[in-house]
């Protein structure tokens, strides 16, 4: 079995990428190991209308949960500061349901051409003389080799072909996050996506974002902070306990988040990794689906020149600087803050967001920001010259 291209995963990257690379005239194969695609699904749920629009996905009713107008982010002691959609970031505009949406993203790409292969899990890489040339598969009780040109590995988080590829995709304790979600019902529909920071979730934040009935109820603890097993759903429960003591848990989902900088190398010698299997995520937010999208749409056309030329080791270089070109900056700005959000306390943020609540952000410049803090609390000036 030969195609021009093999990508694992059938995640937003994943699709996207194999859409892309047979809309400029690939064979491809998509490899999923669960017998469906999308589930679990483990995710906020919470992606950018702009950003959609950008990319030239058009929105789908069927995958939209709710309309969402921005973002209330809130200190520990209740204040909050409230952004518009447009300033809050890749996560708000729609909350969506990420196993529909997956599946939409999927059925694009077997409309371009691709092939999918469900309930099938790669279990190493096809070397040839040091060149990536296929993949080894276990499907439906048989040990399959399918050679390809180039091999996409949009495996997530757990990412194993990139490692099998020797490209080194580690992270230490602080560059992780294990999370705990709950979809809940029986609470108070808002418009609002909902953040909150500090002690409530150590190294990460607590989120809220709703949907027509229910809403994914949520937070991430920085893996260097527990202490013991289980210590993020204590968290989770205690935060619950506190805003939903009413609510009720439909669903549950578990996870992690890689939140580090830029890796130094997503491109090998018939392989690239796309999305978190590139680490890809953003450090600070944890979102991850434009990115995915973004780096889906970029691999998938490097891909097509790279099989048009038959050269796939130069031109697939291309994928890493037009990926780095265009989020690399971005994702090390927000690691930085997010190493530096990390050291602060309570009282830091409670003074943070007290500034903040009092500006438009749509009127003043970071300048003037940190102009406001000096006045009001000049101690944080020099504390917080790497977060905002």
């Amino acid at each position: 079995m030969k195609y021009d291209v093999v990508v694992v995963g059938t995640g937003p990257a994943g699709s996207r990428t194999a859409k892309i690379a047979a809309d400029n005239g690939c064979s491809v194969l998509m490899i999923e190991k669960r017998q469906e695609i999308g589930v679990p699904v483990r995710c906020g749920e919470g992606v950018s209308k702009a950003g959609l629009k950008q990319i030239g996905i058009q929105p789908e009713n069927s995958w939209i949960a709710s309309d969402i107008k921005g973002a209330r982010i809130y200190a520990p002691n209740g204040k909050h500061v409230l952004l518009s959609e447009e300033q809050a970031g890749g996560e708000v505009g729609y909350n969506i349901y990420r196993d529909i949406f997956d599946k939409s993203l999927a059925k694009q790409a077997g409309k371009s051409g691709v092939d999918i292969m469900l309930k099938s899990s790669v279990f190493d890489v096809i070397k040839e003389s040091g060149k990536i040339k296929g993949v080894k598969v276990k499907s439906m009780g048989k040990n399959l080799e399918i050679k390809a040109d180039v091999v996409a590995a949009a495996d997530g988080f757990e990412s194993q072909v990139g490692r099998w590829s020797g490209i080194d995709t580690s992270l230490k304790p602080n560059d992780v996050v294990p999370s705990l979600q709950y979809t809940m019902t029986n609470i108070d529909y808002t418009e609002y996506n909902d953040f909150y920071i500090g002690s409530v979730a150590p190294g990460g934040y607590a989120w809220v974002f709703p949907k027509e009935n229910e809403a994914n109820v949520g937070l991430g603890v920085q893996l260097s902070k527990i202490e013991e097993r289980g210590d993020v759903k204590k968290y989770l429960d205690k935060f619950v306990e506190k805003k939903f003591p009413k609510g009720k848990i439909v669903r549950i989902v578990a996870g992690c988040v890689s939140v580090c900088a830029p890796i130094e190398k997503t491109v090998g010698d018939g392989v690239l990794l796309v999305g978190d299997a590139a680490r890809q995520i953003d450090p600070l937010t944890g979102g991850g689906i434009l990115n995915a999208l973004i780096c889906g749409t970029i691999a998938g056309e490097v891909i097509g020149n790279a099989v048009g030329k038959q050269e796939f080791n130069e031109t697939l270089k291309w994928y890493e600087k037009k990926w780095r070109d265009k989020l690399e900056d971005k994702l090390y700005r927000n690691w930085i803050a997010k190493e530096k959000a990390t050291t602060l306390n309570d009282e830091t943020f409670n003074k943070i967001i007290d500034t903040l609540s009092g500006y438009d952000f749509k009127k003043v410049s970071t300048i003037e920001i940190l102009k406001g803090i000096n006045q009001k609390h000049p101690e944080l000036t020099r504390e917080l010259e790497g977060l905002i």
